[in-house]
This record gives structure tokens, C-alpha cells and sequence, in this order.
């Protein structure tokens, strides 16, 4: 069953390429210069070639019987190409019967056929290629009739009754007169099916235009005509097609150099039409998508095709050679331009794949830096993959400056692979980071702020870039030629990549110098408070040799709290408020008066106990305190009960602030309130927000 639906599915894009073929020949064809041509010639006489709108109104059908054939259904598709076939069989048999007949024209022989080999060979040759061609064609039309396609075996009977030479020409004749009788017959006894056929074709579409819409309608065409591997098997055979010509008629090998501009002559030439520009677009998107995935292979293996959704990338670089072949108005130029145009365009579409590679890898290769995985053949992978981002941007940067004067212009088309190999250099940076900090086993300081310039800077050049190719496409508009599609992708170019990235800049600065400030408000805690303490950060869960206090009277880590702050502005644990209403923005609260050691030990241990669990801090207490056993264990009890009353109060009283535990009393998230969401992992240097 799954090789017939291949099967079909092959044969519903195979059926409708010549129509698309033929829309591409009928966009060619010139109708003027085809006359003036036909003027000059002596055709010019012949009365079928001097009307010409005529001739112009029999282009616009073949134009329509073009989409006829397009968008027929397959089963009615693969029902006319039958009968195309059969037209094309029955045309073979009467070539077979005229050839016989002229090759015995030409020996002269009436006699009997025994007794003159040669002409016993020809009649036994010619037999057996109407029987074939009979047999081909009761098979094609499902019909045991085979005298309906028995016509041009005539001349052979007449031969074989000795029946003379002149009237076997005339039985040829007749067996050609009556199969064309034959087919006005069968198309005069069809001749109301494709009425039959727009007209129920016609009541679907209105049909599923009231229920569904207009888009649903467009959505269901696209998917049944496999519309992008249908354009994408169309220009590959017309591609084909430009290399076997060349090559039939050369006999020397071509250098390497030649064969370069072979290959961009061959596409320039295979995308002179809007159908073979489309055909281009869909088929630079499939060998994007293809490179992308076997990208993602290469890092995960076989896991990368696992709960995977299905993936959109490709379209970009398809339609970034749209936007720019329309706008550059492609089509219109000669094929030297086109293919000097070609080369711009493709760089800047295998920039943009690269840079499409780069977003796959950069998550897997940091994740992988974080991660306690020691497989070397996986550290390796990424690595490899990180170096040839880096090296091959520069190496086309670096040849394209070898064809092309450096100016401004250039400058931007290959500012799109400097920024890759320095996006690809940072991430190899934090690699490293991530990698010296796992061999010390201990977190390094202000690793966040470095991720932070790192990245901040790559941002900041790749705004620079877009800001100079607005500012250059705006002068071009104002001092050159103006058009409307320019001006529209300026605009869009202007909103997304420029205003949008601003936007996006400028609110993490905010945030982060917002966080910063916070952090600077809040009070240090001193070596006795941490031993009093006595506890790990809430959110990274590792030893605290130094801390901040919150209002609340919670301790963390201050690069910890930081990168909370960056998604909301309370207490990881109780949820309060850690900026003070009263205060201008950028102070935090005045540092409480400590209370004495006692009382501040019964709160911590209240607090310890509310959100890590009652088991582990016993424990915690027990393997770090062991002074006096009997003492420290009763202490535990009072504070154990003390706690519980505690939380069983503040559950009471605020529900949405108690975090979910399970068995052995660890916390496991918080649930969030007001509807904000939280970022909690497990390792910090992942939850860093940008």
C-alpha cells in the first residue's frame, strides 16, 4: 500500500511537469517576431499563417489548456495521457504500414513472399510491429476489441493476397481514413466530458469557498499539486536539459574556471521566465532545507529527527532569491548580466544558509559546553562544525573580493559572513568559558556579564550593518531611481532589522542596568550571617560564600538573583516585592536593623524549612554541625515543629506562593503568580537572559 501511494504520489507531480513546460515555451514564444519571420519566408502564402490574430487567440488557448492541464485531478490526468498514448500507438502503426508499403514500392516484387526471402523478412518485421502495436492498445484502453486498432494491419493482408502493389497504396489510404474516423468518432462521443468536468469542478470550488473560505480553497490546491516539488522537478530537468546540450556539443574537457561559469550561465539561462524563477526559488529552499537538516544530523544523530516538528527553514533563502531577483529585475536582463547578477544573488543566499546553520548549532554547541557530557566524538562534532562556520564565511568573503571591486556595496553583501565567523567566534568563546569552568568545578565570576559583551557586541555590529544598508538603499531612492518594490523592502528591511532590533536592544539594556541597580541597593551579607545561614542559593542550589539579602531577609547568590531579576522583580522564594514603591527607581530599600543572632537563626531555619523541606535541612544540619548530637537534634525538633505551624499559616494565607515538592520534600518549581511565567533550570549559566 505505501509503494502505491509513492507511486501515485510520483506520477501526480511526473504528469503535470510538461504542462508547466508548456506555460514556460508559450511565455518564449513571441508572436510578433514569429510573423515577421514567417513574412520573410515562403510560408507567407500558406493561408493557416496569415491571420495572425488567429495565431495570437491560439496562444492564449494553449495558454488555458495549460492550467486545464495543471490542475486536472490525477485520476482524469492519467485517463488523458492514456489516450495520448494510444493516439501515439496508432501513429506508430501507420508509420510501420507506410514504411513497409514504400520499401515494397521500391523492390518491385508481386510475387509470393516464400519464395523471396527479403520480402518475407520485411512482411514478418512489419507483422509483428502491429501486433505489438495492437496488443499496446487493447492493454491502454482495458478493451478486448482489438480490431477497433486492427486498421493499419490491412496493407499487410492485402500483401499477403497478392493483391497488386497500386491497390495496397490505396488500402493504406483507406486503413488511414479510418482510424481518423475512428478518433473524431471517440472525441465526438466525449465531446461534453470536460463540460461535465468544469461544471462539477466548478460547483466543489463554490461549494468549499462558502464553508471554508478563500484560503482554504488556495491551502488545499497548494498541497494537492505539491506545488513546490512540482516547480522544483521543473527547473531541475530544464537544468538538465542546459547541461547535456552543452556538453553534446563540446569534445574537449572543460577547465575549472569554465566550468564555473557553465554552471551560472546553465542556471541564468534556466530562469529567464517567471516559471523558471519560481522553479529556481523552490529549489534553492529544498537544497536549504536539505543542508540544514543534514546540519542538525550531523550534531545529534538520529535524535535530531525526534519529536521534531516540521521544519520551516529553507523559505527564507528562497524567498530572500525572490525578493532579490524581482527587485533586481532578473529576468529582463541579457545572460551574461543575469549570470554576473546570479553570482551576487547565490552569495547571499549561501550566506544566509550559513547563517541559518549557525542558529542550529549555537544552542546545541552552548548547551553541550554547560552539560557534564564527556563524549569526546559529540564535543568534536560541534567543534568541527563551529570551525567551518568560522573558516568558510571568510573564504567567501575573501574570494568575492577577488572578482569584485571593493566599494560600499560590496562591502554590505559581504558583511553577512564577517558577521557569521564573529557570531561563530563568540560562541566558541563561551564554548571555552563553559568548558574551563567545568574542569575547576567551581562557577566563574561574572560569567553572565561576559556571555552579555560577547553577544551585546555581535548585536550591536549586525544593527551597525542594517543601519547602513537602509541608510545606503534610502540615498539610492532619493538620489537614483525610484520604484515602489525598492521603497517597500526598504521599509520592511527598516521595521524588522532595524526598529524591532532597537526596540529589543534597548529593553535589555533597561533591564539588565535596572537588575544591576537592584542588586547594588541590596545589602551584603557578612561571613557570620552566611555561617548562621548556613544554607545554599535557592536557585542554583550551590554553596553561597557570598551573598546578597533581600527585604524579605533572603539570602542568594548576587550574580543568581541578577538573572532572575531580568524576568521579574520579586523574590524567587515569597514572591514580595523587592522594588520599594516609595523610592525613586534605581534604590533599593534601606538595610533593616539586624535582630539578634538568636532570632535571626529561628527565622532563617522558619524559612529554610518552608521551601527546601523539613528532611533536608536536618540532614544538612546533621552532616555540617555535628557538635553536640543530643543538643543539636532537640534544637531540630523545636524548630521542625516551630516551622510546620509556620507553613501550615502561611498556606493558609497564600496559597499561590507554595512551591511543589515531591517525596523527599525537594522543591521542584514555583508556581507562578499574576500570570508570569519563570525561567528555572538547573544550571544557571543556561536561564542567562539576553
Amino acid at each position: 500500500m505505501a509503494a502505491k501511494e509513492k507511486l501515485e504520489a510520483v506520477l501526480n507531480v511526473a504528469l503535470r511537469v510538461p504542462s508547466i513546460m508548456l506555460l514556460d515555451v508559450l511565455y518564449r514564444w513571441d508572436v510578433s517576431s514569429f510573423f515577421q519571420q514567417i513574412q520573410r519566408s515562403s510560408l507567407n502564402s500558406n493561408p493557416l499563417f496569415q491571420y495572425k490574430y488567429l495565431a495570437l487567440n491560439m496562444h492564449y488557448v494553449g495558454y488555458i489548456l495549460s492550467v486545464v492541464l495543471l490542475t486536472l485531478p490525477r485520476q482524469h490526468l492519467v485517463q488523458l495521457y492514456l489516450y495520448f498514448l494510444t493516439a501515439l500507438l496508432l501513429y506508430a502503426g501507420h508509420q510501420i504500414s507506410r514504411d513497409y508499403v514504400k520499401s515494397e514500392l521500391e523492390s518491385g516484387y508481386e510475387g509470393p513472399m516464400y519464395l523471396e526471402p527479403l520480402s518475407m523478412n520485411r512482411f514478418m518485421t512489419a507483422l509483428i510491429g502491429q501486433l505489438v502495436v495492437c496488443t499496446l492498445c487493447s492493454c491502454v484502453m482495458k478493451t478486448k476489441q482489438i480490431w477497433l486498432f486492427s486498421a493499419h494491419m490491412l496493407p499487410l493482408l492485402a500483401r499477403l493476397c497478392l493483391v497488386p502493389l497500386e491497390t495496397i497504396v490505396i488500402i493504406n489510404k483507406f486503413a488511414m481514413i479510418f482510424t481518423g474516423l475512428e478518433v473524431l468518432y471517440f472525441l465526438a462521443s466525449n465531446l461534453l466530458v470536460p463540460y461535465n468536468l468544469a461544471k462539477s469542478a466548478y460547483r466543489e470550488l463554490v461549494q468549499v469557498v462558502e464553508v471554508y473560505g478563500l484560503l482554504a480553497l488556495g491551502m488545499s490546491l497548494w498541497n494537492q499539486l505539491v506545488v513546490p516539488v512540482l516547480f522544483m522537478v521543473f527547473w531541475l530537468v530544464l537544468f538538465a536539459l542546459q547541461i547535456y546540450s552543452y556538453f553534446s556539443t563540446r569534445d574537449q574537457p572543460a577547465s575549472r574556471e569554465r566550468l564555473l561559469f557553465l554552471f551560472l550561465t546553465s542556471i541564468a539561462e534556466c530562469c529567464s521566465t517567471p516559471y523558471s524563477l519560481l522553479g529556481l526559488v523552490f529549489t534553492v529552499s529544498f537544497v536549504a532545507l536539505g543542508v540544514l537538516t543534514l546540519c542538525k544530523f550531523y550534531l545529534q544523530g538520529y535524535r535530531a529527527f525526534m519529536n521534531d516538528p516540521a521544519m520551516n527553514r529553507g523559505m527564507t533563502e528562497g524567498v530572500t532569491l525572490l525578493i532579490l531577483a524581482v527587485q533586481t529585475g532578473l529576468i529582463e536582463l541579457q545572460v551574461v548580466h543575469r549570470a554576473f547578477l546570479l553570482s551576487i544573488i547565490l552569495f547571499i543566499v549561501v550566506a544566509s544558509i550559513l547563517q541559518s546553520m549557525l542558529e542550529i548549532a549555537d544552542p546545541i554547541v552552548l548547551a553541550l559546553g554547560a552539560s557534564r557530557d564527556k563524549s569526546l566524538w559529540k564535543h568534536f562534532r560541534a567543534v568541527s562544525l563551529c570551525l567551518f562556520l568560522l573558516v568558510f564565511p571568510a573564504y567567501m568573503a575573501y574570494m568575492i573580493c577577488q572578482f569584485f571591486h571593493m566599494d560600499f556595496w560590496l562591502l554590505i553583501i559581504i558583511s553577512s559572513s564577517i558577521l557569521t565567523s564573529l557570531q561563530v567566534l563568540g560562541t566558541l568563546f563561551i564554548y571555552v568559558l563553559f568548558m574551563v569552568e567545568e574542569f575547576r568545578k567551581e562557577p566563574v565570576e561574572n560569567m553572565d556579564d561576559v556571555i552579555y559583551y560577547v553577544n551585546g557586541t555581535y548585536r550591536l555590529l549586525e544593527f551597525l550593518v542594517a543601519l547602513c544598508v537602509v541608510a545606503y538603499g534610502v540615498s539610492e531612492t532619493i538620489f537614483g531611481e525610484w520604484t515602489v518594490m525598492g521603497s517597500m523592502i526598504i521599509f520592511i528591511h527598516s521595521y524588522y532589522n532595524v526598529w524591532l532590533r532597537a526596540q529589543l536592544g534597548w529593553k535589555s539594556f533597561l533591564l539588565r542596568r535596572d537588575a544591576v541597580n537592584k542588586i547594588k541597593s541590596l545589602p551584603t551579607a557578612t561571613e557570620e550571617q552566611l555561617e548562621q545561614h548556613n544554607d545554599i542559593c535557592a536557585i542554583c542550589y550551590q554553596d553561597m560564600k557570598s551573598a546578597v539579602i533581600t527585604p524579605c531577609s533572603h539570602f542568594f547568590h548576587s550574580g543568581c538573583l541578577k538573572k532572575w531579576l531580568y524576568v521579574q522583580e520579586t523574590c524567587p522564594l515569597c514572591h514580595c516585592q523587592l522594588k520599594n514603591p516609595s523610592q525613586p527607581p534605581g534604590l533599593g530599600p534601606e538595610p533593616a536593623p539586624q535582630p539578634n543572632p538568636g532570632a535571626e537563626q529561628n527565622t532563617v531555619h522558619q524559612e529554610a524549612t518552608e521551601h527546601l523541606g523539613v528532611e533536608h535541612q536536618e540532614e544538612r544540619n546533621l552532616r555540617e554541625s555535628p557538635r553536640d548530637s543530643n543538643g543539636q537534634v532537640a534544637e531540630g525538633s523545636d524548630h521542625q515543629k516551630h516551622s510546620h505551624d509556620t507553613k501550615n499559616d502561611s498556606q493558609s494565607l497564600d496559597c499561590d506562593t507554595c512551591p511543589f515538592e515531591d517525596s523527599q520534600g525537594e522543591i521542584i518549581a514555583e508556581e507562578p503568580i499574576g500570570g508570569q511565567e519563570e525561567v528555572l533550570t538547573q544550571d544557571p549559566r543556561l536561564s542567562i537572559q539576553f
